[in-house]
């Protein structure tokens, strides 16, 4: 009978804290889109992955490719 003393009360403070929680995450625009994520991935730019030849490029892009290369 005394553990329901100490666990009655805890389980409210927790069940507060999980709704204090969920009200901060739904504010914050956590949940405002859940498919923007999941299909971002499928539309991935892969620009960078083709390769293409340097003439064919405008100059900051050829740029980027040269310091791209230089690490290598």
């Amino acid at each position: 009978m005394d553990a329901i003393y100490l666990l009655l009360p805890l389980a409210v403070l927790l069940s507060l804290v999980a709704l204090g929680m969920m009200i901060w995450s739904v504010r914050r625009g956590q949940f405002d889109d859940l498919e923007g994520p999941a299909h971002r991935i499928l539309f991935e730019d892969d620009r960078e992955m083709v390769p293409v030849k340097p003439e064919t490029l405008p100059v900051a892009e050829e740029q980027i490719l040269q310091k791209k290369l230089k690490k290598l």
